[in-house]
């Protein structure tokens, strides 16, 4: 996402070149969506791609619709729009089947039953090899699921967002569906890069989150300094260690972190070969309560539905 819209200012050569380190390192998953720079990522990945289509599990989103001027105008999940939006995402990544096709937020106007029997159809002609959903509680995943199998939710998920283990994760668990964690890096604050706002360019979405707010800022990077001083003990940085705290939750839980610079691609693939143990990773857990982190993960009206806030 980063790479085309809302995290500071674009570099295609960079991203191409980040893509292509990232194949050559063994990373097979390439996650995007429709709306990401108003389609300009799927352009990116498919030019990235030419050549290389065969190293690449692509994923990409369905369902949220923009506003002329970058808002989120609704979500759209009416089976004739899930074929035309698969139609479009084809045309951009410049590929004959999308691997993994996700529903980026479900369609309070439309059943979830509908929408994912329409992804289905597409699956059934080709065009799809697994279905996905993103932000759904999990109600709708169990619905989902009696309409087709599920292959992986995505939802956010890191040291400083614990939602979905009230109940989420059991239930993907319990139906056989992966689960891909973004923002794993906490949208870089776990990375240990911004302690301040004036770290971030003045076009970074990010500033207009709660959690990187002027009021809230302090109190998060006072918890950050804590995994900062548990990465330094091992010899790790903070991003590192925030990503394989992550792979120690769950087998089959893939944290999807997203950078637009080889360097940052680098560091966050060697953390897959920290050995951080059950026990250190509940102490990590303990040290770091999602509970005090410091403002909601979104604005109001953008949380998703089936998230209670914290406070």
């Amino acid at each position: 996402m980063g790479m085309s819209e809302f995290y500071g200012t674009p570099d295609e050569a960079e991203a191409i070149r980040t893509i292509h380190r990232a194949l050559d390192l063994g990373v097979t998953l390439l996650d995007t969506a429709d709306v990401y720079g108003y389609g300009a990522n799927e352009r990116l990945v498919g030019r990235a791609l030419a050549g290389r289509r065969e190293h690449a599990i692509v994923a990409t989103k369905l369902g949220i619709v923009r506003g002329s001027e970058g808002s989120i105008a609704g979500y759209d999940g009416r089976p004739e729009y899930v074929r035309a939006a698969c139609e479009a995402s084809l045309e951009r990544l410049g590929i004959d089947v999308v691997d993994l096709y996700q529903l980026h937020r479900p369609d309070p106007k439309t059943p979830i039953e509908d929408t994912v029997g329409a992804m289905a159809e597409l699956v059934r002609e080709g065009k799809v090899r697994y279905l996905g959903l993103s932000e759904v509680g999990p109600e709708d995943l169990r619905r989902a699921a009696t309409v087709a199998p599920i292959a992986s939710l995505q939802s956010e998920y890191s040291l400083f967002e614990r939602g979905v283990e009230a109940e989420v994760l059991d239930v993907c668990e319990e139906l056989g569906t992966g689960f891909l964690a973004y923002a794993p890096l906490g949208r870089g604050m776990l990375t240990g890069r911004f302690h301040a706002r004036n770290d971030l360019e003045d076009s970074d979405s990010r500033l207009a989150t709660p959690r990187f707010a002027e009021a809230n800022l302090d109190r998060n990077v006072e918890l950050l300094g804590r995994l900062e001083r548990e990465a330094r003990a091992r010899a790790v940085t903070p991003g590192q260690l925030a990503l394989a705290w992550l792979l120690a939750q769950r087998p089959w839980l893939v944290p999807i972190p997203g950078t637009k610079w080889v360097r940052f691609l680098e560091e966050n693939v060697a953390a897959a070969a920290i050995d951080l143990t059950p026990e250190s990773a509940a102490r990590l857990a303990v040290a770091i309560p999602a509970a005090d982190v410091a403002g909601e993960r979104y604005p109001p009206e953008r949380m998703p539905g089936w998230v209670s806030p914290q406070r």
